[in-house]
This record gives structure tokens, sequence and C-alpha cells, in this order.
């Protein structure tokens, strides 16, 4: 008999599935920028960068997460933590909406760091890709959220000369919490957390080769 996970364990899962929810990875991977690449900011003022970080958790978390909350209190889910594969599909749809708008201001604007072209460019492709995987499988956001991240801050290392190594192993110790978290209290089977991990990360790359 496999041994069961304590209630802490538990209550600790379920704490970094909240903060780390797949809906803040722009706005944690914006905060990673920056900290890394000031210099892509100096053009504009402090207030200015806030409110560009603020517009990027208003737009990729808040608005995404408001519509959720909106199709579960119209029954058009049946529960705000979209548990079944026909939940998922208007959100994956919203969120689409909403990286492919984000992509479209980082590629016409030139205040904004080169790094964003190919992160948002891929998390629009893995929302895609997510939803086409839906019709047959539940695949992990979670996963697919941090893989991406780990794989997006790695990509970093090809566009400004910093030393990226310790960011790169945090996104990785990250990315390995947050799958052993929702190995813990998901109800994901291994093979859909492998799916949503292979998706995050592929996606980044590809994006990456595509931009450049």
């Amino acid at each position: 008999m496999e041994n069961q996970p304590t209630k802490f364990l538990k209550i600790l899962a379920h704490l970094v599935s909240y903060i780390l929810h797949p809906l803040f990875i722009p706005t944690y991977f914006f905060l990673y920028l920056m900290q890394v690449v000031p210099f892509e900011f100096a053009s504009i003022t402090d207030w200015q960068l806030k409110m560009k970080l603020f517009s990027v958790f208003w737009l990729t978390a808040f608005f995404p997460a408001f519509a959720v909350f909106l199709l579960w209190r119209l029954k058009f889910s049946d529960s705000i933590f979209l548990k079944t594969q026909k939940d998922r599909i208007i959100p994956y749809v919203i969120v689409m909406f909403f990286y492919w708008w984000m992509y479209y201001l980082s590629r016409n604007f030139t205040d904004q760091p080169l790094a964003l072209k190919y992160f948002y460019f891929g998390i629009f492709i893995a929302s895609a890709i997510g939803l086409t995987a839906n019709h047959f499988i539940k695949v992990s956001l979670h996963a697919m959220g941090v893989s991406g991240l780990w794989m997006a801050v790695a990509l970093v290392s090809f566009y400004y000369p910093i030393n990226n190594l310790p960011w790169v192993l945090v996104s990785l110790c990250i990315a390995a919490i947050v799958i052993s978290a929702r190995m813990i209290v998901s109800d994901h089977t291994r093979k859909e957390l492998i799916v949503g991990f292979v998706i995050g990360l592929g996606t980044q790359l590809a994006a990456f080769l595509w931009v450049n």
C-alpha cells in the first residue's frame, strides 16, 4: 500500500498550485525581466514600468480569471477549478485571445524587451495546442505553464550577455516543485503531466526559433 501524503503536505501543495498558477506565469516572467535586463526599460519611467507590469497582470491573469468566474456563475461550467475537459474549452479560447494580443503588442512596440516576443507567441501556441489536445486528454495546465517558464528563462541567455544560470536553475526547481504538487493534489495522471510539460517546453522553443 502506497503512503498517502499528509494533510500538511496537501495544504502546502495546494498553496504552491495557487501561487504558481498558470495565469500568473506571464506576470512572473515580466518581473524576472525587470530584474535581469533593467536596461531594456531605461527609456520609460518607474511609474510607466509599474503600469506595464500591472497591464500584464490585468490582461493575462485578472481578465481570464474573471471570465472563468463568470462562466461558472452563469452555469456554463460545472466548476471554477475547470476539472473536466468540457469546462476548459472556452477558457482556452479566452486566454488564446489575450496571449495573441500581448504578442501583437510586444511585436509592434519598441519599448518591449525582445524576449517578450517569443514568450507571448509561445504561450499563445501552447494554449492553441492545449485546446486541440483537450479533445483527447486533460493536459496539465500547471505543467505547461512552469515548463514554458523554464524554457523561456533559459532562452533569455541567447538574447543578452548576462549570468542567467542561477535563474535557469531557480525556474527548473519551480517546475519540479509545481509538478510534484500537482501529483499530490490534482487528479491528473502522469501522462497528462508529461504531455503538459512537453507542450510548454516545445512551444517556447518553437516560438523562439520562429521569431528569430
